[in-house]
């Protein structure tokens, strides 16, 4: 972007690992940006809600204040990072998260919540801390999903453009064609339901991002995966 663009930012919102295609941003990747938050002033606010569900076990994705802390930044200056029990530990229900990172942001941001935030029950409370204090669930949980990668990937990769993602829990699969077109004909004649990646972005300088590819998410139980696989698979031979 030029520079009179980033001198208007006051804000970059970054998703690492991404949601839909599950990239993790690289250290070299987070340096850059940090050196445009120092030239030009603007808050960085890190998505990190999907940190936890990766493939290699002895492999993490690089979080935000990790690079930070790599990089010797350990006052975190203008970076703030968000996660959540949603994913982690599959209680999306229960809105319990937490905000990190530069001290000052945060002095603001607690007065701010503190007059339009709302507070936890106890019993989200009490839930919320068992959860956050616990890393076999997780562990666990993070071997569900790779059984799912395991078991779906082979049948999906020989009709679609797929691949693996570094973290998260989708499948960004390219089409044969409209995207919309595919995930609604594919809805009427199987019942599985995919999102249509141009839903997920917008149009701008003629192009949308999301354009030709579908968000599969692998959220149901095994048999129920490899079973939408299997009719997506069909469906992409059949009928395109």
């Amino acid at each position: 972007m030029p520079d009179e663009v980033w001198r208007r930012t006051q804000l970059v919102f970054v998703c690492s690992p991404g949601n839909p295609a599950g990239n993790v941003m690289s250290l070299e990747e987070w340096r850059t940006l940090f050196e445009l938050s120092d030239r030009h002033g603007f808050v960085i606010a890190a998505y990190e809600c999907y940190s936890e569900i990766y493939l290699d076990e002895d492999t993490p994705p690089l979080g935000s204040l990790q690079a930070a802390r790599r990089l010797g930044r350990d006052r975190y200056t203008n970076l703030v990072a968000f996660s959540s029990l949603s994913k982690r530990s599959n209680v999306p229900g229960m809105r319990s998260g937490f905000v990190a990172g530069d001290a000052a942001l945060l002095a603001r941001f607690l007065l701010y919540r503190t007059y339009h935030g709302s507070a936890m029950s106890p019993v989200v409370s009490a839930a919320s801390i068992a959860a956050w204090s616990d890393e076999t669930h997780v562990q666990e949980n993070r071997r569900q999903y790779r059984a799912k990668f395991e078991a779906v990937l082979p049948i999906l990769q020989n009709v679609l453009d797929v691949r693996a993602p570094q973290a998260s829990f989708y499948l960004w699969a390219g089409t044969p064609g409209s995207d919309t077109a595919f995930a609604r004909e594919l809805y009427g004649r199987t019942g599985v339901t995919v999102l249509p990646g141009s839903l997920l972005a917008r149009e701008a300088h003629n192009a949308n991002p999301g354009q030709g590819r579908i968000r599969i998410a692998l959220v149901a139980p095994l048999d129920q995966c490899v079973q939408a696989a299997e009719r997506i698979a069909h469906f992409a031979r059949t009928s395109i």
